[in-house]
């Protein structure tokens, strides 16, 4: 099988240590920005431990991905998934809710942060299907 270049290789791998770390802030309750992106609203510990748990497909995923160029496109669609995913949630009557008169500003500049990461992503993967 085709390895990514070195590097879409590399972002990968720094992809997978970001939800490693990701993981480990939601399974131990530690809330900090960006590795929750929902940092600031109520949440249940038990939640937080299923999305640890789910991070680790994450990591599998994109691990994989590092290895083998023929994997890219599922971790894209994942990470794509995610930013429309968290677009909606932005966007729903649930979250305004919980947010009253708090507005979604600092949450859509972590979306955007993932967009661009999805953005980087899609095109160091194009440039390598093409060089293969």
């Amino acid at each position: 099988m085709v390895a990514p270049s070195h590097l879409l290789r590399g972002l990968l791998l720094i992809c997978v240590a970001f939800f490693l770390c990701m993981g480990l802030a939601h399974f131990f309750s530690i809330k900090i920005p960006v590795l929750f992106v929902y940092w600031d609203t109520p949440f249940y510990a038990y939640q937080d431990k299923i999305i640890a748990f789910t991070l680790i497909t994450y990591m599998a995923l994109f691990f994989g991905a590092s290895r083998h160029l023929v994997m890219v496109p599922y971790a894209l669609i994942a990470i794509w998934g995610t930013v429309i995913g968290l677009s909606l949630v932005n966007t729903s009557a649930a979250l305004a809710e919980v947010l009253g008169d708090g507005g979604t500003g600092i949450y859509w500049a972590i979306i955007a942060m993932f967009g661009g990461l999805a953005v980087v992503l899609t095109l160091l993967w194009s440039r390598d299907r093409q060089t293969t």
